[in-house]
């Protein structure tokens, strides 16, 4: 496994490395103490996950995650003040997959990597299932890649995840707390404001009008539905 953190701090990173390699003793920890090194890296090692701090210099870490996700889609996890709750709302709509709020507890911050790359890897749909069209829209499982009129949509792997569980279940109400435990987990069960978030990010990937869904469609009060598009 092989790990990126992006942190202008060295004694942080040292901390977060050590935490890493004691967890995971064969993890290849790569280190960046600002956005552009931290670009290359990703771009030059793939790493299996991100953990990023919001308060780099030079390029802002919001900033960093918006453009990691113009063409990656790496598990970022990011570092943020516990003060600040915008800055951590902001994170996650511009794509990043978990926060962790400094100071942490190593013990918090191993619980949230395990937990996103167990999301990470479940799929909802076996890999070597044949790809689903719905009208314009294609899945296809075993490169788990999307696409809307042949046209490839950029997912991040929490997006993918959350869009097969409810194609999985066309048609039928997922309730708030079902999608985020399937999802994300026991944890976010009760954080319905968390998935807002990427059913908005999801359907402006997908074009679904969020003023008028026809794809991902809110009961409100309890939960979505994937509606086959025509």
């Amino acid at each position: 496994m092989k790990a990126l953190v992006i942190e202008s701090t060295p004694e942080e990173t040292k901390n977060i490395s050590f935490t890493l390699q004691l967890r995971w003793p064969q993890c290849t920890v790569l280190s960046a103490v600002d956005g552009s090194k931290g670009i290359e890296l990703i771009e030059a090692e793939s790493p299996d996950f991100v953990i990023l701090d919001v308060a780099l210099s030079g390029m802002d870490g919001l900033g960093l995650v918006s453009k990691i996700r113009s063409f990656c889609d790496v598990p970022v996890i990011i570092l943020t003040d516990n003060s600040n709750e915008m800055i951590r709302v902001s994170g996650l709509e511009m794509g990043a997959d978990e926060y962790v709020t400094k100071p942490f507890n190593p013990i918090e911050l191993l619980a949230k990597v395990v937990a996103l790359l167990r999301r990470v890897r479940g799929a909802g749909f076996k890999a070597d299932q044949e790809p689903l069209t719905f009208g314009a829209l294609t899945l296809n499982f075993s490169t788990r890649e999307v696409f809307i009129w042949n046209n490839r949509v950029k997912l991040t792997p929490i997006e993918y995840n959350l869009l097969t569980h409810l194609v999985r279940n066309e048609g039928k109400v997922l309730t708030h707390s079902a999608l985020l435990e399937k999802v994300w987990g026991r944890d976010y069960a009760d954080d319905s404001s968390f998935i807002k978030k990427y059913i908005y990010r999801l359907r402006s990937k997908l074009r679904d009008d969020a003023s008028n869904p026809r794809i991902l469609i809110s009961e409100r009060g309890v939960g979505y539905r994937f509606v086959r598009p025509s």
